[in-house]
């Protein structure tokens, strides 16, 4: 089973680095949900680490309808991210409804080749997720972060495992939000493949770190 860290800093990608981790998902801000992570910090990150980092493209918190500025940012960071050798992207575009809007989520699929693509917890916000999750499989995407459509994954259990039963292999339903120590081992025994921990601990100015004793506690239970 894969650890996948929500590193939301240099240190934080370090220590999932140093705990063992198979990967990181790289961003910042993790206050307002997470955003694209600064140039500086995606060049970083590749020249002093070695660990597989998949990258968040969003350009601001809120909802997932983008306009058409923000979608060109998206892009160009995507773009970015694929000179410098990452390694996934994660990322999607909802329509105002909150379904999915395939067009624009297609566009950077398809933009992010040959990397990897997680569409990531807007997911979550979907009127229909087993119909967006055949979506999503038509659209070639590679795994799909959520929490069940619940505040944190143990309490959306029940959908993540008919997402994974539906699904037979032809995506990743990856769990996410609130795994820790004390629940990582029933994600492993109902057959999940990765799942995905920030396992932060609070830092000064309201600030968060993923802690290296609890990634390392959580890989222990997997």
């Amino acid at each position: 089973m894969k650890l996948e860290v929500c590193a939301n800093s240099y240190q934080s990608a370090k220590n999932a680095q140093e705990a063992g981790a198979q990967r990181i998902e790289l961003c910042q801000n993790l206050v307002i949900g997470g955003i694209t992570p600064t140039d500086e910090l995606l060049k970083k990150a590749i020249q002093e680490l070695d660990i597989e980092t998949f990258v968040l493209i969003r350009p601001r918190g809120g909802d997932f309808c983008y306009s058409e500025t923000e979608f060109n940012t998206m892009r160009n960071s995507i773009e970015l991210c694929k000179s410098l050798g990452h390694a996934g992207i994660v990322s999607g575009v909802l329509n105002e409804d909150n379904t999915l809007d395939i067009k624009r989520t297609k566009a950077l699929v398809e933009l992010s080749r040959p990397l990897q693509f997680t569409f990531h917890r807007a997911f979550d916000e979907v009127p229909n997720p087993l119909e967006t999750m055949e979506q999503l499989i038509d659209l070639g995407v590679e795994r799909i972060l959520t929490s069940g459509q619940e505040h944190k994954a143990e309490e959306g259990f029940k959908l993540l495992k008919e997402l994974k039963e539906r699904a037979k292999g032809r995506i990743i339903i990856m769990p996410g939000s609130g795994i820790n120590p004390a629940n990582a081992k029933l994600f492993k025994k109902a057959g999940f493949s990765e799942i995905h921990a920030s396992a932060s601990k609070p830092i000064d100015n309201n600030q968060t770190v993923s802690d290296l004793a609890t990634i390392k506690a959580i890989l222990d239970e997997i």
